[in-house]
């Protein structure tokens, strides 16, 4: 393997004015290496990098570029050059580009493109935004079932390398029906004079264009392919769509799951792109929320106000308490919503969902109560005998039933909530670990009072 120059040697062949010798070093990279190289360079060095590729190789790089880079490529590119490259860029990538610009500035770039390349890009903006059909590409290799292994072969020979994947060829009828998809492999380990009809057995999946592109992600992950069919209400093949624009959509939306789940809004762009304003607005609507939620928690406390003036030793344990819920709460929250993401139960194994947390969130309880009873014990007992009073004892059983009981709601509580939103149509992934912590603050406040309330009656209230 050929050990390429330092991006910094590249940086003093451009000051150098080396050219020449620059075009004939950049030829032997690999796309990705080509990616790394410019997206480490100043604005000016990006742009003389590019210019001196060749036209296949620099389509393949622009694919894979930054989308601020892609603009400011666009911004300084002469329009010839734009329109190269736009014309030899996938149609998929291409679409996914223009979605990003300006209306204005899209209206001029498809002027640009060739009149086929126009008629399909036009055809894929017209899809709804978060559509399937946003994501697929029509360069793929259809074939018919009357046809021999060797007229696939000769035919793949002479059209294959306008195809996007050549692993999967599409039989479809005179009008464009997807009648089945086979593995290459097949023709490959196939007789010449086999008909294609032998091959088939009319088992396939597919998408539907106006499909919601997160169900597509499904689709994939569940049947393992590296390339689907995109079909209309009618079965007729519109294209196709390939796992490396499904890993990007997944991608998207690991990401606003993960952001949301802070507590925040999804953020549109990468962080360090994200103005401190755009921050600070997709931030403070959740934290008032979150703010006004824990204000109920003074208001529970102002409730029980004189239980506290009674037996002030209950104080000490409420931010154990609250936290407690509050971190069962999160958790199963956390592990609800990626497991949902991920398909690994419906919304009708809700009993199933519920059973589960009811068994797991009495065990935690016990487990935290245990342990917070005997830290009263171990105090009264060892580190501070009579700290507590004479109802040590009370107290330990109080502060371990509670959080036996606080558990146990914050565990029900974050896996339920997120089935709820979904069941309503909404995201699962705003009911945030914040959220859900907040809420079990006031509920576990009410809990441990009313713990208290019955343990300590005649005693300490």
């Amino acid at each position: 393997m050929n050990q390429h120059p330092t991006t910094e040697h590249i940086t003093s062949l451009i000051q150098e004015g080396e050219f020449f010798k620059l075009k004939e070093i950049l030829k032997h990279y690999e796309p990705a290496e080509l990616v790394e190289l410019i997206e480490a360079e100043e604005e000016r060095e990006q742009l003389i990098i590019f210019r001196l590729l060749p036209l296949q190789l620099a389509t393949q790089v622009f694919e894979y570029l930054d989308l601020d880079v892609q603009k400011h490529f666009l911004a300084n590119l002469s329009q010839e050059k734009i329109s190269d490259i736009l014309n030899e860029m996938s149609p998929d990538d291409r679409t996914a580009l223009l979605e990003f610009l300006p209306d204005d500035f899209v209206k001029e770039l498809i002027q640009t493109l060739s009149e086929a390349e126009r008629k399909v890009t036009l055809e894929l903006l017209g899809y709804p935004e978060y559509s399937v059909g946003r994501l697929m590409t029509p360069d793929y290799i259809a074939i018919r079932e009357n046809w021999t292994v060797q007229q696939v072969l000769d035919y793949i020979r002479r059209h294959g390398g306008q195809s996007e994947t050549l692993s999967v060829l599409y039989v479809t009828d005179h009008r464009g029906v997807l009648l089945d998809d086979i593995r290459i492999r097949e023709f490959l380990l196939s007789d010449p004079g086999r008909p294609v009809s032998d091959l088939m057995d009319r088992r396939y999946v597919k998408l539907n264009a106006m499909q919601d592109q997160e169900a597509a992600i499904d689709v994939f992950r569940k049947n393992d392919r590296i390339a689907l069919p995109v079909v209309n209400d009618e079965g007729v093949l519109f294209g196709i769509v390939t796992i490396d624009d499904i890993l990007d959509i997944r991608e998207e939306e690991d990401t606003e799951d993960i952001q949301k789940l802070g507590g925040s809004e999804a953020l549109d762009e990468p962080y360090l792109d994200t103005s401190i304003w755009e921050m600070v607005r997709k931030r403070a609507g959740w934290l008032v929320i979150l703010l006004l939620g824990e204000m109920l928690t003074t208001s529970a406390m102002h409730h029980f106000e004189e239980d506290l003036q009674k037996a002030a030793v209950l104080g000490l344990f409420i931010p154990l308490i609250i936290s407690a819920g509050g971190n069962a709460g999160s958790q199963a929250t956390s592990l609800i919503i990626r497991a949902m993401s991920l398909g690994e139960f419906a919304l009708s194994d809700w009993w199933q969902v519920m059973r589960r947390e009811i068994l797991a969130g009495l065990a935690l309880g016990i487990i935290l109560g245990i342990v917070g009873g005997m830290r009263i014990v171990l105090w009264a007992k060892v580190i501070d005998p009579g700290y507590f009073g004479p109802f040590w004892q009370l107290i330990a059983i109080t502060v371990g039933v509670s959080l036996l009981g606080i558990v146990l709601w914050g565990a029900l509580a974050g896996a339920m909530l997120p089935m709820l939103l979904k069941r309503l149509g909404l995201d699962p992934a705003t009911s945030s670990a914040p959220f859900v912590a907040t809420l079990v603050d006031v509920t576990g406040l009410i809990i441990y009072f009313s713990v208290a309330t019955l343990v300590l009656r005649g005693t300490l209230l």
